[in-house]
């Protein structure tokens, strides 16, 4: 027997709008299981069984990262294969409604964006392997 991760749960106040914008980020499938008619939760399920839930809350306070007001507590690391791909998913990110909160561009080791999501949560788009 072992512990295995089953999802990554995001906190929300708007179920529907956040998993859209990461089903759109990652072009992942909703989960069969799932009432797309319940606006309190919804799954998205990566092609190698990877799942990220989001479930409907109050108040979410978005983080301040870098400044330590409000601390990102966890973020999502999403990579590319180039700096060109990188480039290239940035103006989509943008479109669907994250915002930059740090450019680290010029590291030569690992090129990266920090944004937020609409709900306010943090997450890495980085090169890797660099170049």
């Amino acid at each position: 027997m072992g512990i295995s991760l089953r999802n990554v749960v995001l906190d929300t106040t708007d179920v529907p709008r956040l998993a859209a914008f990461y089903q759109g980020l990652l072009g992942w499938q909703f989960s069969d299981g799932d009432d797309p008619d319940d606006p309190t939760w919804r799954t998205l399920v990566g092609p190698g069984g990877q799942r990220i839930a989001f479930q409907q809350a109050d108040a979410v306070a978005p983080t301040t990262w870098p400044d330590t007001d409000v601390p990102q507590q966890l973020h999502l690391d999403f990579k590319v294969d180039s700096v060109e791909e990188l480039e290239e998913q940035h103006a989509r990110v943008l479109g669907l409604g994250a915002a930059v909160r740090l450019e680290r561009m010029d590291d030569p080791e690992e090129p990266l964006r920090v944004y937020t999501d609409p709900a306010g949560h943090t997450f890495c788009l980085f090169a890797w392997p660099a170049g």
